[in-house]
């Protein structure tokens, strides 16, 4: 799958060339499976010279959510089969570093032409969309193929996490999840009432924190700080517990994983293997940041408002995951044209969103 390049278009970079086959916010629950002295179980997990790369998505399907819950947590029954959530994460060769780039689901790229509608099963020409439409059109591959393209990045592993595993997997914790916000927050449409200060969340009030985006006024840029920030204390949970014994791990890591196959799809034993590899990481050693954008596009008939990238600032972003590098420090100066600096690429360590 390849674009044809565009001014101010993300995706011109190098086309990476395909892995063998084998993706929310609990996504980097992966980063998290690091700690712990475990012995990495037998897998089929490829160790690149210049590091692994995982594609980690969340979907909204609803399937096994039960009718009383959708009420409780305001979970709505239409689904848009797309993913709002897609987080590239990327581990160093040495096992020692990991970086989050989370990229917004409004980003416009283009589809190439020939490629097949899994609904309909007829070929589409080419045509602009959001990078979050890749999934309803054709699955788990063909997201796989959009992000590669737009990034540069080869994916070698896939996790996808829907409504049901998320809230499942918070519930394995006892007490749930800490979450922290410095002023309370309100969403009336996915009911989320946090007062200012520090709370345990459980499975449904998670899910409604990292689905919220009308609380802060910062649109889907406040949602992914959410999640990373989520993110960040789910590590923190593992390391002080879950991690300590193989069991709890492997119980944990088949809740996560789940039982759908995918184009790449990480494996519990894949998962397990990659906690032994990442055993002595830290909060510290974790990075966390979002693609550089440039601002809103005009509204697209069909597609609606979308964000266009900085291609050139993205451009470095990718090269660094490529080359197995830490991630570009910001800029000093506003990189992004969306009020308030929200787009502007500011990368945080993990250690800096744990909730006191």
């Amino acid at each position: 799958m390849k674009f044809p390049p565009s001014p101010g278009r993300p995706g011109s970079g190098p086309r990476p060339r395909r892995g063998r086959g084998r993706v929310l916010l609990l996504s980097t629950a992966l980063v998290a499976l690091g700690t712990g002295a475990l012995a990495a179980a037998p897998s089929d997990l490829p160790s690149p010279k210049t590091g692994l790369n995982l594609l980690v998505v969340g979907v909204d399907g609803r399937k096994a959510v039960t009718a009383a819950e959708k009420k409780k947590f305001r979970l709505g029954s239409r689904e848009c089969a797309c993913t709002d959530v897609i987080m590239l994460v990327h581990v160093s060769a040495k096992n020692d570093r990991v970086s989050v780039v989370s990229l917004p689901r409004d980003s416009l790229t283009e589809f190439p032409e020939g490629h097949l509608d899994r609904r309909t099963h007829e070929e589409h020409e080419a045509h602009p969309a959001k990078i979050n439409s890749a999934w309803a059109e054709g699955g788990p591959a063909f997201t796989i193929e959009t992000v590669e393209a737009m990034t540069g990045v080869e994916v070698h592993r896939y996790l996808e996490i829907d409504f049901r595993r998320f809230m499942d997997t918070v519930d394995v914790f006892d007490k749930g999840v800490p979450i922290c916000t410095k002023s309370a927050l309100k969403d009336p449409v996915t009911g989320l009432d946090l007062k200012a200060g520090t709370k345990q969340v459980r499975g449904g009030e998670a899910l409604q924190y990292v689905r919220s985006r009308r609380a802060d006024g910062k649109m889907d840029f406040g949602r992914i700080q959410k999640q990373q920030l989520f993110v960040a204390n789910l590590h923190r949970n593992l390391r002080d517990g879950l991690l300590r014994s193989p069991s709890a791990l492997k119980s944990f890591a088949s809740v996560l994983r789940g039982k759908g196959a995918a184009e790449r799809g990480i494996s519990v034993p894949e998962l397990v293997s990659l906690a032994g590899r990442l055993k002595d990481l830290t909060p510290a050693r974790t990075e966390f940041a979002v693609v550089p954008v440039a601002g809103f596009n005009p509204t697209i008939e069909g597609v609606g408002s979308t964000l266009a990238w900085d291609g050139e600032y993205a451009d470095e972003v990718f090269a660094a995951m490529r080359a197995d590098k830490a991630l570009p420090k910001a800029r000093p100066e506003p990189t992004s044209d969306v009020p308030r600096g929200l787009g502007d690429y500011k990368p945080v360590k993990g250690g800096s969103l744990l909730c006191r």
